[in-house]
């Protein structure tokens, strides 16, 4: 018998600080809960069968309502919960915005022999968002990665991923992004549309954002948080090599998975350590 329910972020991670609040149809509160360090809520309070009514509500978070229904055991399983984080529904103030690389993340996954996936990650990279005041599909976004900064956990890889037949550093050592227009998907989603310039090729690619929202942080400053997701075909980019094992299957699939999870910080600059 109770309630239980699971709070999360949009993007999956536990919301521990989460209040779980269930009022009856006449508005009379009958429960009040909150949730654990993993984002889960158990309360083994006996509820009368019937229809209630559950608000979730967080620091930081829009609230969350929803209808629950008690059966006839007097249990209420209420899944999972998603909460928004507050204003996640609206634009960071115009302006410039640095990306923060410390707290930041370029990644990308490759298939590896048909039946799994190479993770790997760029650790050098800077870029700068400008949020445009009055249309804001004329913000922009403009990125630099450091091409040799490639780490994918192991150093003989890393050493032949930097090599001609793939990034090729020497002649290629930057791996730029500049934007050309945004296009909205959704009140907090967007279309990125933008060229990628990798491998010496330029080529128009467009990534799925959502901003996450915007807060303050503990150097006095204020921080946007984004995620961008897009797929790349390494022969877009001329790097052709690969190496076909038994069966005809290819040890690199040509396919690249690009993950960002980007905090950016109002201002010109990034502040001093």
């Amino acid at each position: 018998m109770g309630l239980t329910a699971r709070i999360r972020t949009r993007d999956g991670w536990a919301v521990s600080h989460a209040v779980v609040t269930v009022t009856d149809m006449t508005g009379t509160q009958v429960l009040r809960a909150e949730a654990d360090g993993d984002g889960v809520v158990r309360d083994t309070t006996a509820l009368a069968p019937g229809a209630y009514t559950v608000i979730v509500t967080a620091v930081g978070y829009a609230p969350a309502a929803s209808t629950a229904i008690v059966t006839a055991s007097g249990r209420a399983e209420i899944g999972t919960v998603t909460l928004a984080r507050q204003g996640g529904t609206e634009l960071p103030p115009p302006g410039p915005w640095t990306i923060d690389p410390a707290h930041s993340s370029v990644g990308a996954v490759a298939q590896h022999l048909g039946i799994s996936s190479v993770h790997g990650r760029f650790t050098e990279f800077s870029g700068r968002i400008e949020i445009a005041p009055d249309e804001v599909e004329k913000s922009r976004v403009d990125a630099v990665i450091r091409a040799e900064s490639i780490d994918t956990g192991n150093g003989m890889r890393d050493t032949h991923l930097r090599s001609a037949d793939f990034l090729d550093i020497e002649r290629y050592p930057e791996i730029t992004y500049r934007s050309t227009g945004l296009t909205a998907a959704g009140s907090d989603r967007w279309r990125v549309h933008g060229e990628l310039t990798l491998h010496g090729v330029v080529r128009p690619v467009d990534l799925d954002l959502a901003y996450l929202g915007t807060g303050s942080d503990p150097w006095g400053g204020t921080r946007a948080a984004f995620r961008a997701t897009t797929e790349l075909r390494r022969e877009d980019f001329a790097m052709n090599y690969n190496q076909v094992i038994q069966a005809g299957i290819a040890a690199i699939g040509t396919t690249l998975k690009v993950e960002l999870d980007i905090q950016a910080v109002q201002g010109e600059s990034l502040p001093q350590a």
